[in-house]
């Protein structure tokens, strides 16, 4: 039997994995989580083996919170569900400690696959972010300069392009806008740009437009 634990912030996405899990015999969902908060209090009472998490949940960011899981519980297995096609977002979950990444989009179908797949020990993930992953460890391979935001730089960068407003994102985080302000000058000053319209560019350039 396979335990799972579905973090998601939105009660229908649970309902509707929970029911896609429940399908199948030797899968079973023992636990959810609606935040951050509840996905530290499930991997410290529950006992399971993956854990299925949204990106996206209010709070703390996606990568903060697989860092945290996998400090406490290092051999618990993560597959990511994100809504980001972005395969920098799966490049950052994987490095960050995930063991599988997979969009909202294509969740029915790969879904059982991609739990099986990782609860067995290996990783599931598209060859493009398997590629990225590879030049990346590669010696003398050259960074582009989004690779070197933090975490949640590039949580705040992705919510400017999108047309955020710095007050929005702050209270969106649960940051002080002094925070996000100050994020905001450090990531444009390791883009290189000056501006919202020069970050906008950087983005579309790099593919991490909507």
């Amino acid at each position: 039997m396979i335990r799972i634990v579905i973090a998601d912030d939105h009660a229908i996405v649970r309902e509707g994995l929970k029911r896609i899990v429940g399908e199948v015999g030797d899968l079973q969902v023992v636990g959810e989580a609606a935040d951050g908060n509840d996905v530290v209090k499930r991997v410290r009472e529950l006992d399971f083996d993956v854990l299925v998490l949204d990106l996206s949940m209010p709070g703390r960011s996606g990568m903060e919170l697989i860092k945290q899981v996998k400090s406490e519980r290092p051999k618990l297995r993560i597959l990511v569900l994100s809504m980001h096609q972005e395969s920098q977002y799966a490049v950052r979950a994987i490095k960050s400690g995930a063991s599988g990444y997979l969009t909202k989009e294509s969740a029915p179908a790969q879904l059982e696959l991609a739990i099986r797949k990782i609860a067995a020990g290996g990783a599931y993930i598209s060859t493009e972010v398997a590629e990225q992953l590879a030049l990346g460890a590669m010696p003398g391979s050259e960074a582009v300069p989004h690779e070197a935001l933090s975490d949640r730089e590039f949580q705040v960068f992705r919510m400017l392009v999108k047309g955020t407003s710095v007050t929005d994102i702050a209270s969106e985080l649960h940051l002080s806008v002094k925070t996000v302000s100050t994020h905001k000058s450090n990531l444009m000053q390791k883009l290189g740009v000056d501006n919202q319209s020069d970050l906008v560019r950087y983005a579309m350039k790099h593919g991490l437009g909507e």
